[in-house]
């Protein structure tokens, strides 16, 4: 795990992907992107259907971990407008039940607008506490932001090879949170897409076999 601040609150980024406010008892969580698989098969594309469970496996135990008195997904919580009607009836029972467990926020994304409301909880556009502002996109100049839709990666070259992985990105003032689901891709944080909204000496947590390991900027490969 790593340590930081955002606008002065202390945060714990997971190797997990999740985000722990301790003081608020928040797991925070973006893009778990669920039935994904499935969407691409209508498509043509062909995944192995497995990603919703992975996913909600992955998610009920870290939940199981650290017993949040709130979860915030922030965002392309399920893949497309019609992803939920396509989950298999064990992953709706998962699914309700980790909702039913605590105040349950679904911050609205671009692949899923308002999720429905069977599955409970709250669905916001965003939500302000405190310090923190929690988005699914970000905004350019935002102040305590925390938000996900880019799917943040960094590659870094060690041995002679280049790593890839997911990450955590920020400069302080703000979050970017790397995918949580199973069947995502990411964009890399030297893209001026994500490194223009952060300020030049920005950070990553880039996800390790077994840890979290913080870097500067200045350390990743282009």
């Amino acid at each position: 795990m790593a340590v930081l601040t955002v606008n002065c609150v202390e945060l714990v980024c997971e190797l997990s992907g999740v985000l722990w406010w301790a003081v608020r008892r928040s797991f925070v969580v973006a893009d778990l992107y669920l039935e994904k698989g499935s969407g691409f098969a209508a498509r043509g594309a062909l995944l192995p259907p497995y990603d919703t469970a992975e996913t909600l496996e992955r998610l009920a135990a870290a939940i199981d971990r650290l017993r949040p008195e709130r979860v915030i997904c922030l965002g392309d919580s399920f893949h497309d407008r019609g992803a939920a009607a396509r989950l298999a009836a064990a992953d709706v029972d998962r699914l309700a039940d980790l909702v039913g467990q605590c105040d349950w926020i679904w911050i609205a994304g671009n692949h899923d607008p308002s999720p429905p409301d069977r599955w409970g909880g709250r669905v916001l556009d965003s939500l302000t506490d405190g310090a923190l502002v929690f988005r699914h996109e970000a905004r350019r100049g935002a102040i305590g932001e925390l938000s996900g839709h880019y799917h943040p990666k960094a590659t870094i070259r060690t041995r002679g090879r280049r790593v890839t992985a997911r990450c955590f990105v920020g400069d302080g003032k703000r979050l970017i949170l790397p995918a949580f689901g199973a069947y995502t891709g990411g964009l890399d944080v030297l893209d001026p897409a994500i490194a223009g909204l952060l300020d030049r000496r920005f950070h990553v947590h880039l996800a390790g076999r077994s840890r979290l390991h913080s870097l500067p900027c200045a350390a990743l490969a282009g």
